[in-house]
């Protein structure tokens, strides 16, 4: 395997990495938006965690996908792909 084809696999590793984390942020985010929300609106009537349970069951397979099947997380974006090259050349 090439230098260059190595570099694009480790790069694709670790640009899958990044993109759980910006996932799981958003989850976060936008979940305690919903729980405010819901709890100012209708506090009687908790309909925040259908979302949040059905979110998560996609964030759940995200990360599964990613990092079970795919490996570790650690360090910035270079780092990863340097990490991904070295797993790549065994």
């Amino acid at each position: 395997m090439s230098e260059d084809e190595l570099y694009r696999r480790a790069a694709k590793r670790a640009d899958e990495k990044i993109g759980f984390y910006k996932h799981l942020s958003s989850y976060i985010v936008v979940n305690v938006i919903l729980i405010v929300l819901n709890f100012l609106t209708s506090p009687g009537e908790w309909w925040f965690y259908w979302i949040t349970l059905f979110w998560g069951i996609g964030l759940l397979s995200h990360f599964l996908k990613t990092f079970v099947l795919g490996g570790k997380l650690e360090g910035n974006r270079e780092e990863m792909i340097e990490r991904e090259m070295e797993k790549m050349k065994k």
